[in-house]
């Protein structure tokens, strides 16, 4: 077999002779690795960083710190692996990332105060191990909630869901650590400024070439590069990385299983899981496969399991993570491959430290400047959904503004729910969850309850008054009382509708009696071909009147 033969593969058909859908298109591998790297460098900050705070917390040494991060990849990896290949009604088979969640990071802080830090860790992966199963348990139902998301609902989730990530993007654009002298320095600033310019030129300048849809990528080289004179970047994650770790289960001793903390950690399943599905629906949007029931329930069965598998091996829990979401929107490689890649570079980062330390060398201010334009195309994914939903109605309009306004309070005002009992405030404290609620309630309240509903349209079904509108396309108005138009006659639109042969008026035949004719209905009648809009025209389709010859 010759050299080229994987690379031709990519572009074979279906046994049916139609091309491949693109999430399914199997890229050569010199597209399909720098994708997957764009990838893995876009979800490494949100990895890594629940594992640093809460091990800063707990006070850890620099070996149990690595084993906690070593297990994040790890089951990272596996879950996104999961995800997009699917086997035994396991994944999505859409390019869906998984990854720790940053609500377990609030939890895991209470029950250190509460515990301690000695009993903490064991305490919080028993209650994650639960928390997995149940998770597992709840998919085929959980996934039914998807029929409670038309274009009103779903839009508004999906936008909450970018705009949510836009102050983490700000916090990395000022260094990542709050406690830091530099944070927030004019230094910090101006390095996520160079690369997100510099990203978007790459992005404009070689726009419908494959680097293009790699700008995310060669912009955080490029600002990687340029930290280096300043002193942001430098070779240390390199040397203080060992060269192999294989994780231990149960390395922070045997699980604990404390009622109230497993009660927490089914709290932020459930807003995980919640997140997972805005995030599911997202994607399939932006890839052009809607997600049904069996997605969905497929993606929470991988979610579960990579949870409970985090509970054994020492991660948290785990959930899709919306800006590999962003980076499929703006790059436009729809591939879920590319994904599957990502996820087996994930396990050789758990597997192998210092390959983790490489995407380590890139400065949060770079993470940041980047983070802007994937974060932000989450929530245009949003709009773009909103669209789609009939806006001009009150009902929908008062629906999107009220969910709007729940969803950002808490991030507005991080602490506006904390005098609220705290799974109530840790449900409300997520802007997406808390705005997923409302938007769901206000939907089925004012479009669905009652009189006087205004839900979204069929998009199959055409109103009345659109269709008595159409004149000469398709159909007939009753004649006009006044007068028969004076002047030169009127002008179809060319191709439409078709030509028909002119009717030769025969004396011999009898005359209609008009007291037999049949009532002649008011409206609109279609005695020739229906109008491609319509929806008649759809369900029963005519073909065009012959042609006649012409000389």
């Amino acid at each position: 077999m010759s050299p080229r033969a994987p690379a031709r593969t990519t572009t074979t058909t279906t046994t049916t002779g139609a091309p491949p859908h693109p999430v399914d298109e199997i890229l050569p591998v010199r597209r399909l690795v720098p994708a997957a790297l764009q990838h893995v460098a876009g979800m490494y900050a949100g990895l890594t960083a629940p594992p640093l705070i809460i091990g800063s917390a707990l006070g850890l040494t620099g070996g149990q710190l690595s084993a906690l991060l070593a297990a994040a990849f790890l089951v990272a990896g596996i879950g996104t692996v999961a995800q997009t290949v699917g086997a035994f009604g396991i994944g999505a088979r859409l390019p869906l990332t998984n990854g720790v969640s940053f609500a377990v990071v609030s939890p895991t802080l209470a029950t250190v105060a509460a515990d301690g830090r000695d009993g903490a860790l064991p305490a919080v992966f028993g209650a994650t191990l639960v928390a997995g199963l149940v998770c597992l348990l709840l998919a085929p139902a959980f996934c039914r909630l998807v029929r409670f998301f038309p274009p009103v609902v779903s839009g508004c989730v999906i936008t909450l869901v970018g705009i949510s990530l836009l102050p983490v993007a700000s916090v990395w654009a000022r260094g990542g650590d709050t406690r830091a002298p530099d944070y927030g320095s004019p230094a910090n600033l101006a390095l996520a400024a160079a690369t997100l310019a510099i990203t978007l030129a790459i992005h404009r300048m070689l726009s419908g070439r494959f680097l293009g849809r790699i700008a995310v990528l060669l912009g955080m080289i490029a600002g990687t590069l340029l930290a280096v004179p300043l002193g942001k970047a430098g070779l240390d994650p390199l040397t203080q990385a060992p060269l192999f770790a294989l994780p231990e289960p149960f390395a922070f001793g045997a699980p604990r299983f404390v009622p109230t903390v497993i009660a927490t950690a089914v709290v932020v399943m459930l807003v995980s899981m919640t997140e997972s599905t805005a995030s599911l629906l997202a994607l399939g949007a932006v890839t052009g496969r809607p997600a049904q029931d069996r997605t969905i329930t497929g993606s929470l069965r991988a979610q579960g399991l990579a949870t409970a598998l985090g509970g054994v091996l020492g991660a948290f829990t785990s959930t899709a993570y919306a800006q590999n979401v962003g980076l499929v929107a703006l790059s436009r490689i729809r591939s879920r491959y590319v994904v599957t890649l990502c996820g087996a570079v994930l396990v050789l980062m758990g597997l192998v430290p210092v390959l983790g330390s490489l995407v380590a060398l890139v400065p949060m201010p770079v993470l940041g400047g980047a983070g802007v334009v994937f974060f932000g195309s989450v929530a245009v994914a949003g709009i773009r959904t909103l669209a789609k939903a009939s806006l001009g109605t009150g009902h929908n309009g008062v629906t999107v503004s009220v969910t709007l306004a729940f969803g950002l309070f808490p991030i507005a005002s991080p602490g506006f729910y904390d005098r609220l009992p705290d799974p109530v405030a840790t449900i409300l404290g997520s802007g997406v969850t808390a705005g997923c609620l409302v938007a769901v309630l206000l939907n089925y309240l004012l479009n669905h309850l009652g009189r006087g509903t205004e839900a979204d349209p069929d998009p199959d079904t055409i109103a009345a008054e659109r269709i008595t509108a159409l004149d000469g396309v398709g159909g007939t108005r009753p004649a006009p009382r006044s007068a028969p138009h004076q002047g030169p006659p009127l002008q179809a639109t060319p191709g439409y509708p078709p030509s028909v042969p002119p009717h030769t008026h025969t004396p011999s035949a009898p005359a209609p009696d008009p007291a037999h004719a049949p009532a002649t209905p008011t409206g609109v009648t279609f005695p020739g071909p229906l109008h491609p809009l319509h929806h008649r025209a759809r369900q029963h389709p005519q073909p065009p009147a012959a042609t006649p010859d012409q000389p």
